[in-house]
C-alpha cells in the first residue's frame, strides 16, 4: 500500500480541522508508532502509507466527534485520499463508531494502539521524567488495571485489538512502548514549532 498524498498535505488538513493541541499530539504520536511498527512487521515500503494513516486517523474527532469515522471520508476527500487509505482511517474505529472492519495488518495495529498511546502518554506524564523512555511493561499493567487511571482509555478495545493481532497484552504492551520512544523526542519537536 502506497499513497499519492504527502505528509505535509496531510498535516495542513489534520491542522485545519484539528486546533487542539492534544488532538494534534495524539495524531502526531500516532502517526510515529505506526511508522515504527511499519518497520518493525516488516512493511517498510509502506512507512509513509502506515504514518499518514495514523497521522490522520482522528481528522474528523474535534469537530464532529458525533460523526466520528463517518465525516473522515468527505475530509479525506479534499486532498484526494485514496480508498485503501479512507478504509485504513475508517477500520480504527470498528465497533465503537464505525462498521469498517480492519483487515490488513496495519490497521489492526492501528485499532490495537490507537487507544494504547493514550493510556502509555497518560502513564508517562506521571514520571519524574515525564518520559515514555524510562516506562516498563509492569508499570504500565498496573495503570491498565486500574480503570480509573486514564478512565478514556478503552481498556476492552486495547484487548480486542491485540486479540486481533493474535498477540498478548504484554506484547502489545512492549512493542507500542517501543514505539513511542522511537518517536516522541520529534513528536515533542514538532508540538513546539
Amino acid at each position: 500500500m502506497n499513497t499519492a498524498i504527502t505528509r505535509q498535505q496531510a498535516l495542513e488538513l489534520l491542522k485545519k480541522y484539528n486546533k487542539e493541541p492534544f488532538h494534534l499530539l495524539h495524531g502526531l504520536t500516532v502517526e510515529g508508532v505506526m511508522r515504527w511498527y511499519a518497520g518493525a512487521m516488516g512493511f517498510g515500503s509502506e512507512e509513509e502509507f502506515w504514518g499518514i494513516a495514523g497521522l490522520l486517523h482522528d481528522v474528523d474527532f474535534e469537530q464532529f466527534p458525533e460523526e466520528h469515522c463517518k465525516k473522515a471520508p468527505e475530509l479525506l476527500s479534499e486532498i484526494g485520499a485514496e480508498e485503501e487509505l479512507v478504509h485504513a482511517i475508517c477500520s480504527h474505529g470498528y465497533g465503537i463508531c464505525s462498521e469498517v472492519e480492519p483487515e490488513h495488518m496495519m490497521e489492526k495495529i492501528m485499532f490495537a494502539a490507537d487507544e494504547l498511546t493514550g493510556l502509555i502518554g497518560a502513564a508517562a506524564r506521571m514520571r519524574p521524567s515525564k518520559s515514555v523512555m524510562d516506562l516498563e511493561v509492569s508499570s504500565l499493567k498496573k495503570k491498565f488495571k486500574d480503570k480509573k487511571f486514564a478512565a478514556g482509555c478503552s481498556r476492552e478495545v486495547i484487548a480486542s485489538g491485540a486479540e486481533k493481532l493474535g498477540w498478548t497484552l504484554d506484547e502489545l504492551f512492549e512493542k507500542t512502548i517501543l514505539a513511542m520512544r522511537s518517536c516522541e523526542e520529534k513528536v515533542n519537536r514538532e508540538m513546539e514549532e
